[in-house]
């Protein structure tokens, strides 16, 4: 059976990224790797093995366009109100707190914040399915 192990993005400025994934979701580097052409940070924390790679292609200048295609990545939280205030007076304008309810019930409660580059990251509370 396959594992998932990794999702990667590429971000144009590695330590504005790697602050804002350190502070917002814990996430700290397990392992940089520097070639010629490009660096690779992969970004973890003990909640799981499921890691973050960021890729900086040392060339790039200008944003990357994440097009139509690119959805988000998610982490659930345990205190949702309170990661949300921490995230609002980080700075971060995370949208607004949504509760999504299904057959009369709750689902699902969540934000979304963006990161530097303008990727889309949903902050769930650890709830159901999600924890």
């Amino acid at each position: 059976m396959a594992k998932a192990i990794h999702a990667m993005i590429r971000v144009l400025e590695e330590d504005r990224s790697v602050s804002f994934y350190e502070n917002a979701f814990g996430l700290t580097s397990a392992e940089r790797m520097d070639f010629d052409d490009f660096t690779l940070v992969y970004l973890s924390n003990p909640e799981a093995s499921f890691e973050l790679e960021l890729t900086i292609n040392k060339a790039r200048t200008e944003p990357y366009d994440l097009g139509d295609g690119y959805g988000h990545i998610a982490f659930c939280v345990e205190d949702l109100d309170a990661e949300h205030t921490r995230f609002n007076d980080a700075g971060y304008a995370p949208r607004k707190i949504v509760e999504f309810n299904k057959d009369g019930s709750l689902l699902a409660r969540f934000f979304f914040v963006q990161d530097p580059d303008g990727y889309q990251i949903e902050v769930l509370q650890r709830h159901g399915r999600y924890h």
